[in-house]
């Protein structure tokens, strides 16, 4: 059987916080998500979820050890570098969607592709494809004020999308709406994931964890279970 190829590959990878003593979240962490796999990463508060999602997503960097994402190693690069693989490469999902409040859905959505060098009628275009995507195709003038909680979810993940990353980070991203709706948002990631797309879920909520064809569980800072893709 063919190996996958690596999405996101981290190895041996800690993170260590300044202080007396200092406050170690991730413990030589080593894991590899292959492209189109579907991942909850899960664990209590405190276990470090967030942390390695902020350290795959290259917005903090590694105590120790290496960060691969679409098989470029981050650790040597500057930052600007490290912008740009964020730019090009990883799309994501927050729990408090942050979209700009005086823009349209469909310009929130082009704003993911402003590193890409784009002219404004390309990005338009794919800011438009996009909220297609996501269920929006009759919401894309409207602004962030005039949309539901998991409409503005669905926004979110459209510009995470819009410029077809090697993968897709998100944090909890059903943990602000109500249960229907975050089951709605569950089953729009499920149907990404189908057509391709490679998700990450740092989630509490276990019905996502369920949903995942791999759940990761972090404790005190290291991978305690991972349970591979089911068939």
């Amino acid at each position: 059987m063919s190996v996958p190829h690596a999405a996101l590959a981290l190895h041996g990878v800690t993170k260590e916080h300044p202080g007396s003593p200092p406050v170690v979240a991730l413990r030589s962490v080593s894991l590899r998500i292959g492209d189109g796999e579907f991942v909850a990463i899960v664990g209590p508060s405190g276990s470090g979820k967030s942390t390695l999602l902020a350290i795959a997503g290259t917005l903090e960097r590694p105590t120790a050890g290496s960060v691969h994402v679409a098989g470029t190693s981050t650790e040597r690069l500057s930052d600007r570098a490290l912008s740009g693989i964020r730019g090009s490469s990883i799309g994501f999902v927050f729990q408090q969607f942050f979209l700009l409040p005086t823009l349209t859905a469909a310009e929130n959505v082009a704003c993911g592709l402003l590193y890409r060098g784009l002219p404004p009628q390309a990005r338009r275009r794919r800011a438009g494809e996009a909220l297609d995507r996501v269920g929006l195709a009759d919401r894309k003038t409207h602004r962030p004020g005039q949309l539901s909680g998991g409409e503005c979810q669905r926004v979110a993940i459209a510009r995470a999308l819009v410029g077809d990353p090697a993968i897709i980070l998100a944090d909890e991203p059903t943990g602000s709406l109500d249960t229907g709706t975050g089951d709605d948002i569950l089953a729009l990631l499920a149907g990404l994931n189908a057509a391709g797309a490679t998700i990450v879920v740092v989630t509490h909520n276990m019905d996502i964890a369920a949903a995942a064809k791999r759940t990761i569980t972090l404790r005190d800072g290291k991978i305690i279970s991972d349970s591979e893709a089911r068939t």
